[in-house]
């Protein structure tokens, strides 16, 4: 067995999602050391390991049958051997089969260890130009008009940027959606074919990218991921604050009260529960919390 390579062991390896030359080093040692690897699509994945000279066998695990398999893998696995697994391209159970199998390992003692490596997700939101300190992983959205449309109007005041997988079947149809519930002039990235040949990557409006579609047909071809910038935050008045404290203040401490409200009204921790202090009958510097209230947020939490 090659070095570091170790048994009664689960590899859940990334491979590349467009361009062969991104897989890692550590992926090819692994691929070719452990006793089997376990694939999405075995069609797809033996051109890849033929590619790359690795002869390891192969084994099909996916939708359709990985509830099944995945209790008696991971007895293989408790008894000794080590495998891989990899989905067609990319990193692994975003939004590819796998979590039952790591779960089934993980409570048979087996160990699971990731080998990193390329990710269409990751890869689109750093091109993208949008904020990146926080963000929501959506997937795909559901395939049926209705269920997307209220799926998207469910996040419409998310204040994280939003990454979304796309097929070129739908593409039209869900930005089109998006630019209904975001507002179509919400700024977002779309990313198509990410590492490969026609690779693009455009940044522009919801209703700028809808057009850009529908006036290029060569653009809806392809993999897509789609990035949407967070919701812009809403800042309340003072008197729908006021009005939020006093309803909450009867019912939890100040702190607590100020942060429910904060969220609500979109403002900061820290003007709410000065306010709260206001409505309380406290002066700003009053009680042991008084750093919060002066804007301190990195004072010591007891």
């Amino acid at each position: 067995m090659a070095a570091g390579i170790a048994p009664a062991t689960l590899y859940v390896v990334a491979t590349p999602i467009g361009n062969l030359g991104d897989i890692t080093a550590r992926a090819c040692t692994v691929l070719a050391a452990v006793d089997r690897i376990y694939a999405e699509d075995t069609r797809h994945s033996r051109r890849l390991l033929q590619h790359l000279g690795i002869a390891t066998p192969l084994q099909a695990l996916h939708d359709h049958n990985e509830a099944e398999r995945a209790e008696r893998l991971a007895q293989r696995l408790a008894g000794g051997e080590c495998a891989a697994l990899i989905s067609d391209a990319g990193t692994p159970l975003v939004s590819d089969p796998g979590y039952r199998v790591v779960r089934a390992c993980q409570a048979a003692g087996v160990r699971v260890v990731p080998v990193p490596g390329p990710s269409a997700l990751l890869a689109a939101l750093c091109a993208s130009g949008l904020a990146t300190d926080r963000f929501a992983f959506e997937g795909f959205a559901p395939a049926k008009a209705a269920a997307r449309r209220a799926h998207f109007a469910a996040l419409a005041g998310e204040p994280r940027s939003l990454v979304f997988f796309e097929s070129s079947h739908r593409v039209c149809e869900s930005l089109t959606d998006m630019a209904a519930a975001f507002g179509a002039d919400r700024e977002a990235c779309l990313a198509r074919e990410l590492t490969k040949r026609f690779e693009s990557v455009r940044r522009a409006s919801l209703g700028e990218l809808c057009q850009w579609l529908d006036d290029d047909p060569d653009q809806r071809r392809g993999e897509f991921v789609i990035a949407v910038a967070a919701a812009p935050q809403r800042t309340a008045g003072d008197e729908e604050l006021r009005r939020s404290l006093e309803a909450l203040l009867p019912e939890l401490a100040p702190r607590r009260a100020a942060a429910v409200a904060a969220r609500l009204c979109g403002v900061s921790r820290n003007r709410a529960y000065s306010l709260a202090l206001q409505l309380r009958g406290d002066g700003p510097e009053s009680g042991p919390e008084s750093g919060e209230a002066r804007g301190e947020d990195d004072a010591p939490r007891r």
